[in-house]
């Protein structure tokens, strides 16, 4: 435990233990955390596995911390999750207990899995670390499932030594310290908002306010009393920057963000005329990072770095990163369009139970196939187009990217969501489709206009040949577009 949590030592032996985490009214200084999640550990070491129901309470971070140090590998299990799903995930994982909070009403996927009901008070013995021996670098922390995007979904295996890379290296990346305080209101069973969120202050000793539900109220609030950090998916900082536009918004809201030490987006592409709306309301710049399920964190801008629109910075200290062309030859001209592949102490060290699905993932070398495709700027930022099997359009002999033209639409006044996908074309190999929402639904921009608009912009190659109106984009529960919905 000490080596992933050092603040934790000895905490409860601390009189003026500092704050740890906050979610609304409900506060676990360090030596109340470190009470609750020894105990805990206590019950639960030497299983193989357990579940946690992550909830944004502090319930889901003393049953993850009390995995952490009792070297027991924790399945975060996401709340919205389907029965058939979770069904699913639960019978690869065969977690022994599923942790929980005592009021929280369990789906009966679970019925079958042993129930233990987390306390965040403990009476922990002194010492209580002392038959908890650490576990190597290697073992496993963590079991995050992926979308199922393409299947059910897989458990990525996160070892110790990946979550302190990623952490170290964004400590490197961002001065951060144990004087920050962080922000943010992003789900608790996926990498952002469970370990850059809750694990990542923690290990620096800082300390964490968890909003609960998303607001730009909350925001303001936590900003403007002390926070210094905010952690956010592109439709939270999309909203934001709405709110900011308002005649009628608060003014609070600019204040906190202009104040703010440090602005974080992820888990997609932040759309470059979000960024720009920030900028200019509040004159900061929204700080980009790139990272997956199974890589933690590859790249990131810096805290003293250029903070360039439409890219997530350069590799991280310790990740190697190269692009690819379709046939593995690597990519010598970085402005070329290539698949990412990196190597590094922040991989997973495999997909639970899919021996056949991990050794597919990796080149013979080591490098894990990201599925992303991108392009590096001279100084080595990274430019990420979009995903391999939706986002890279195959149209009249050229490889283009959605991303870049998603940016261009929203540009144009009468956009305010766009999606760009590509659909077989006899002709072009794949022609160019754009989903947009309107600005103004009772007068949306035809195809005509949005077509010459782009053509302006970028290429004529790259101008839309479909364009489809509708009232909302498909996303899920980061803000990612479900582009696969687009389809049907």
């Amino acid at each position: 435990m000490t080596s992933l949590l050092p603040a934790l030592s000895g905490a409860s032996r601390r009189p003026d233990s500092p704050e740890a985490v906050r979610f609304g009214e409900h506060v676990l200084t360090y030596a109340q955390l470190d009470d609750a999640s020894a105990s805990l550990a206590s019950r639960i070491a030497g299983a193989g596995r357990v579940a946690v129901w992550a909830t944004p309470t502090p319930e889901t971070v003393v049953g993850v911390v009390a995995a952490l140090r009792a070297g027991v590998p924790a399945v975060p299990l996401n709340p919205r999750t389907g029965e058939r799903e979770l069904a699913h995930i639960v019978a690869d994982s065969t977690p022994r207990w599923v942790l929980s909070a005592a009021g929280d009403a369990l789906p009966t996927a679970l019925d079958a899995t042993e129930r233990l009901h987390v306390e965040t008070t403990g009476t922990a013995a002194p010492g209580p670390d002392a038959d908890l021996p650490e576990p190597s670098a290697d073992s496993p922390a963590l079991v995050v499932y992926t979308s199922g995007t393409t299947g059910p979904p897989k458990g990525a295996v996160l070892p110790r030594r990946a979550i302190a890379a990623s952490l170290d290296a964004l400590e490197d990346a961002w001065q951060w310290t144990g004087e920050d305080v962080l922000v943010h209101a992003l789900p608790l069973f996926h990498v952002h908002g469970l370990i850059l969120g809750v694990l990542g202050p923690l290990r620096r000793g800082g300390s964490v306010r968890h909003l609960g539900r998303f607001s730009a109220e909350g925001v303001a609030r936590e900003l403007l009393s002390g926070g210094t950090m905010l952690f956010g998916v592109p439709t939270m900082y999309h909203r934001l920057a709405g709110e900011l536009e308002d005649p009628a918004g608060s003014t609070d809201l600019r204040e906190a963000l202009a104040g703010a030490r440090l602005l974080v987006s992820g888990s997609a592409a932040l759309p470059v005329h979000d960024q720009e709306r920030i900028a200019s309301a509040t004159g900061r710049r929204v700080v980009e990072r790139y990272g997956m399920t199974e890589t933690l964190m590859n790249t990131g801008v810096r805290a003293d770095g250029v903070r360039r629109a439409g890219t997530v910075g350069p590799p991280l200290p310790g990740v190697e990163l190269r692009l690819v062309e379709e046939d593995g030859s690597v990519i010598e001209d970085p402005a070329s369009t290539g698949e990412i592949q990196v190597r590094g102490p922040n991989l997973f060290t495999g997909y639970l139970n899919r021996p056949d699905a991990t050794a597919a993932a990796f080149t013979e070398d080591g490098f894990f196939r990201t599925g992303d495709m991108a392009t590096v700027d001279p100084d080595g930022y990274v430019r990420i187009v979009g995903r391999k099997a939706t986002d890279l359009i195959k149209s009249g002999g050229y490889k283009i990217g959605a991303g870049e033209i998603e940016n261009a639409l929203l540009e144009h006044p009468g956009v305010r969501e766009a999606a760009v996908t590509g659909e077989p074309d006899a002709d072009l190999g794949e022609r160019i489709v754009a989903w947009v929402v309107p600005a103004d639904p009772g007068s949306p921009p035809d195809e005509g206009e949005l077509a010459d608009h782009v053509a302006n912009l970028l290429a004529p190659h790259k101008r839309p040949r479909v364009v489809h109106h509708l009232d909302a984009l498909p996303r899920n529960e980061l803000g990612k577009i479900m582009k696969r919905s687009l389809g049907a």
